[in-house]
């Protein structure tokens, strides 16, 4: 991720506008030659494509790195519909839409963006273009009972609690250093460095309360694990130890259930935002996946 105001990413190679199943449209950016190892990138709740700054700068120069938007965020409008079901089909035109048949991507995802993947696992196209995958900081249910964003016991109270503060409505208003330190304390590390913290904030800060809200009751309501078990690609989890969102519960139940998991990673005192948090080790990882399981453009290349 993004680091300093001017570690922004790369300009994109080119971007394109890709038509989902209900005629939604999605900001999609592809940075990197064509004929590269693919890597497909899917950013979490009230976050950007701008999330993965760190990701496409390490591997645009020999790689073809894809992000998008999801739905309300970023540079794709907002739409009525929110789901899994609508995740699962953005991902697969995203998918359709930038890859040629045949070609094989390692795709990751970020907390919502992971859950993406859980959510497409069964779908022809993913099926058709995922080589391997790369879950962070991500779970596919119980999420705001399990979250310890509040310091209370777990229970109904903590659960009920935590509904109401996630699914707010309430604007965030300008990054302060209030907000600054509300959002640190809530989805990083504390030893996170000033300017990780910033830049989370920024993303996070865009994000319309709209959208928000209405994405928050879709992870309130989550329950995706049907679609672990049918993720049957080679697929590596990483989480913080220190992470309140997705406690390392999460990823603990994830690489049990997985048929096919190649690997658990536990950052001791990081947080929720693990792309950002730990840039160069998210970066390797996706090297590490490509390398081992996509290293051509197309099966047989």
């Amino acid at each position: 991720m993004t680091t300093t105001t001017g570690d922004a990413p790369p300009a994109p190679s080119r971007t394109l506008t890709v038509v989902s199943a209900d005629g939604a449209p999605l900001h999609v950016e592809v940075h990197g030659p064509d004929t590269a190892p693919a890597v497909v990138l899917s950013h979490g709740w009230t976050c950007s494509t701008a999330f993965w700054a760190a990701q496409i700068r390490a591997l645009a120069a020999d790689h073809k790195v894809i992000a998008y938007d999801q739905r309300g965020h970023g540079r794709t409008p907002a739409s009525p519909a929110c789901g899994t079901d609508v995740l699962a089909d953005d991902l697969e035109a995203v998918l359709t839409a930038t890859l040629a048949p045949g070609e094989k991507a390692v795709v990751a995802g970020h907390s919502m963006g992971g859950m993406t993947i859980m959510a497409a696992s069964a779908r022809p196209a993913f099926r058709a273009h995922a080589a391997a995958v790369l879950l962070c900081s991500t779970g596919s249910s119980r999420l705001v009972a399990e979250s310890t964003v509040l310091p209370l016991r777990p229970g109904r109270l903590r659960t009920w609690l935590t509904g109401h503060i996630l699914g707010s409505r309430a604007p965030l208003g300008p990054v302060t250093p209030v907000a600054r330190r509300i959002l640190k304390y809530a989805t990083m590390g504390a030893g996170s460095a000033p300017h990780m913290v910033e830049t989370c904030a920024r993303i996070v800060h865009a994000c319309p309360r709209t959208v928000r809200h209405a994405w928050s009751h879709v992870l309130h309501l989550l329950d995706l694990d049907h679609g672990v078990r049918e993720l049957r690609v080679p697929t590596a989890v990483i989480v913080g130890t220190a992470d309140r969102l997705t406690p390392p519960v999460h990823a603990r139940r994830l690489a049990e259930a997985l048929p096919d998991c190649v690997g658990l990673t536990e950052l001791p005192g990081l947080g929720h935002m693990t792309p950002v948090e730990a840039p160069d080790l998210v970066s390797g990882r996706l090297r590490e996946l490509v390398t081992a399981y996509a290293p051509h453009l197309k099966e047989g290349s």
